[in-house]
C-alpha cells in the first residue's frame, strides 16, 4: 500500500517541481494562463490523510499503554529478605527463587511464593476481581504485588522476574498492543494485488500516449501516468480500519470496557457465550447490612454498637460495611482493647471488659460460646436468602446474626435481558459458595452458575 502512495505522492511532487522551475518546456497550449499545471495539494492532501490514519491508529494503542503502564505500576519495589535470622530490605528486582520474605501488614507481596509461616488475609483483587481477602496459612500460594492485611508472615520465593503472574501478564498485554485486526491482514493482501494492477495500468497509460498520443506525446504520457496513479492511490485504505477502531476503542474506554487488541474487538461480533464473575461484576462489590437478628429478644443497637465498635479497626470489607450501617444510624463507637485479627476466623476485642467476638459459626462454637438450634437455623435461612452470615457474641453468649449482601448493580439484569434477547448465553463463574451464587443468578436472571471457582 506505501509503494503505491509514494510513487503517487512523488511522482505528483517530482512533476509539479519540474513544471514550476521549468514551465518554458511545456508547450503554450498547455499553459492556459502561462503557468504549466501542478499537483502540490493532491501529494499534499494524501500525505495528510495517510498520516492522519497512523496517527489514529497510534491514539488507539496508546489507551492501552495507559493499562499497561497501571501494571507496571503494581510491580512492588523492594522486598524484605530474611538470612541467618536478619533482615533487610532489597530491591525487588535482588530477590532469587529459595529467598524467605517477610511481608508485614499493609504490604505488597514482592513475588510469587508459598507461606511458611503465619497467616493473613490477602486482596486478590487485582488478580482475580474478588473484593473479599483470602485467608492464607502456611503451604498456601501467593501472589506477587497482592496486598497483604493485617497478618505479618513469612514466604518462600517460588517465582521472580519475568515468571511471575504480574509479569507475564503486562508480556500478554504487551503483545497484545502489537497486534493487528484480521481485516488489516485483508487490505495487505487486496493491496499485493492492487498494486502491481495499478502500476501496470499506469504503464499502459504511458505506452498507450507514447504510441499514440499527440505531441507533446512524452509529457503527456507522464501526465496521465501521473493522473492513474494519484486516482487510485489507496489512502482511504490506510484510513478505513484506523479510524474503525479508534472510535470503537475510545467508545469502549467511555464506558469502563479495556479492547487489547484488534482482533479481540473484530472476534467480539461473532461471540455466543459470555463468562461472567459476579462481585463487582453483576454487583456492586461493596457487602451492606440489610438485616441484624438479635433472637427475638436482644437489642439490635446495642449488638450494632458493639460490633462497628470492634470491627472499626479491621480493614475487612464486610468490617466496613458493619461501621457504614452504624454510622447511617448515628451510633457513637465504643473504646476497644486488645483488638487481635484471626485470619479466615474473625475478630476480637474487649469492650468495657466484655470480651467481643465476631466472626464465622465454628470459630465462635470453638471458643465455648453457647449456641442453640435457633441461631444455627436462622443462619442458614439468611444464607438460603443469598446472605454473607456475620456472627457476634459477648463473653460466652451470643448477641446477633448480621446478614450481609452485596447488591445487583443498577441495570445488570436489563443487561442481562440484552444479551439473551440478542442470543447469548451467559454462564457466571464465582468462587463464592453455591447458595449466594443461586441466588444472585437467580435475581439477575441467569440459569448458568458455576460456584466456588
Amino acid at each position: 500500500m506505501f509503494t503505491l502512495i509514494a510513487l503517487g505522492i512523488g511522482t505528483a511532487w517530482g512533476y509539479s517541481v519540474f513544471a514550476l522551475l521549468a514551465f518554458n518546456c511545456f508547450p503554450p497550449a498547455y499553459k492556459p494562463n502561462g503557468v504549466a499545471p501542478v499537483y502540490f495539494e493532491a501529494a499534499a492532501v494524501i500525505t495528510v490523510l495517510v498520516l492522519l490514519g497512523q496517527v489514529l491508529e497510534l491514539r488507539a494503542r496508546g489507551r492501552t499503554s495507559m493499562a499497561l503502564r497501571a501494571l507496571l505500576d503494581q510491580t512492588p519495589e523492594t522486598a524484605r529478605r530474611v538470612r541467618a535470622g536478619r533482615e533487610e530490605d532489597i530491591p525487588a528486582d535482588e530477590v532469587k527463587v529459595g529467598d524467605v520474605l517477610r511481608v508485614r501488614p499493609g504490604e505488597k507481596v514482592p513475588v510469587d511464593g508459598s507461606l511458611t509461616e503465619g497467616s493473613s488475609s490477602i486482596d486478590e483483587s487485582m488478580i482475580t476481581g474478588e473484593s473479599l481477602p483470602t485467608a492464607k496459612h502456611p503451604g498456601d500460594k501467593v501472589t506477587g504485588a497482592t496486598i497483604n492485611g493485617q497478618g505479618s508472615f513469612l514466604m518462600s520465593a517460588d517465582r521472580v522476574g519475568q515468571n511471575t503472574v504480574l509479569s507475564q501478564i503486562i508480556r500478554l498485554v504487551s503483545e497484545a498492543q502489537r497486534s493487528r485486526a484480521p481485516i488489516q491482514q485483508l487490505v495487505d493482501r487486496v493491496s499485493r494485488v492492487f498494486v502491481p494492477t495499478v502500476l501496470g495500468a499506469a504503464s499502459l497509460s504511458v505506452g498507450a500516449w507514447v504510441l499514440f498520443g499527440p505531441e507533446p506525446r512524452y509529457l503527456l504520457a507522464m501526465v496521465n501516468a501521473i493522473a492513474v496513479l494519484i486516482i487510485a492511490c489507496p489512502c482511504a485504505l490506510g484510513l478505513a480500519t484506523p479510524i474503525s477502531i479508534m472510535v470503537a476503542v475510545g467508545r469502549g474506554a467511555k464506558e469502563g470496557i479495556l479492547i487489547k487488541n484488534a482482533a479481540a474487538l473484530e472476534t467480539l461480533g461473532k461471540v455466543k457465550t459470555i463468562i461472567v464473575d459476579k462481585t463487582g461484576t453483576l454487583t456492586e462489590g461493596k457487602p451492606r447490612v440489610v438485616t441484624i437478628w438479635t433472637g427475638n429478644e436482644g437489642n439490635e443497637t446495642q449488638a450494632l454498637v458493639l460490633a462497628a465498635s470492634l470491627e472499626n479497626a479491621s480493614e475487612h470489607p464486610l468490617a466496613r460495611s458493619i461501621t457504614a450501617a452504624a454510622a447511617a444510624r448515628g451510633i457513637t463507637l465504643s473504646h476497644v482493647d486488645r483488638f487481635e485479627t484471626l485470619a479466615g476466623r474473625g475478630v476480637t476485642g474487649e469492650i468495657d471488659g466484655k470480651v467481643i467476638r465476631i466472626g464465622k459459626e465454628s470459630w465462635l462454637v470453638e471458643a465455648g460460646v453457647a449456641m442453640d438450634q435457633r441461631w444455627t437455623a436462622e443462619a442458614t435461612r439468611l444464607r438460603e436468602q443469598g446472605f454473607t452470615v456475620v456472627l457476634v457474641s459477648a463473653e460466652k453468649l451470643m448477641l446477633a446474626l448480621i446478614g450481609v449482601t452485596d447488591p445487583l448493580k443498577i441495570g445488570a439484569k436489563e443487561a442481562v435481558e440484552e444479551l439473551h434477547r440478542l442470543g447469548i448465553r451467559i454462564v457466571m463463574a464465582t468462587g463464592d459458595n453455591a447458595q449466594t451464587a443461586a441466588i444472585v443468578a437467580q435475581l439477575a436472571g441467569i440459569d448458568d452458575v458455576r460456584a466456588n471457582v
